[in-house]
């Protein structure tokens, strides 16, 4: 196997200028995009709070708990998404981006391109998802 600074230099400087860029880019939306859904979720809170309605045996659409739950758990992916984004930055600042975490192979760059925060190549992540 060979040492991590030969491997990283699969990645020319334009590539790493382009992967740093989309995931700056990625980094804002998903940052835009969390502060959105919390302020959704805190919508919620509140009319909940406001309203002595019973939405629980409203038959004309779904509980606000029901929406509650769904706003929850999207900003918790979303969020998780935006922790793997940074994650990837620290990867690419320190040099090992574009390295698998579990073999140490090179992931190949389309990858990347497609899921630029990647931790694994193709072949790892296929056996992790059996």
């Amino acid at each position: 196997m060979t040492g991590i600074a030969e491997q990283t230099s699969v990645l020319t400087a334009e590539q790493q200028k382009s992967m740093r860029n989309m995931l700056a880019a990625d980094r804002d939306s998903t940052e835009s995009l969390v502060a959105q859904l919390a302020a959704d979720l805190d919508s919620f809170t509140g009319s909940r709070t406001d309203s002595a309605t019973d939405d629980e045996h409203d038959p004309e659409g779904p509980t606000l708990a029901f929406e509650r739950s769904q706003s929850a758990a999207i900003l918790g992916q979303t969020r998780e998404h935006l922790e793997q984004i940074e994650h990837a930055i620290v990867r690419l600042d320190e040099g090992d981006f574009g390295t698998c975490a579990t073999c140490g192979n090179t992931i190949p760059f389309a990858r990347l391109e497609a899921r630029p925060y990647s931790t694994q190549c193709v072949a790892c992540a296929s056996k992790a998802r059996r």
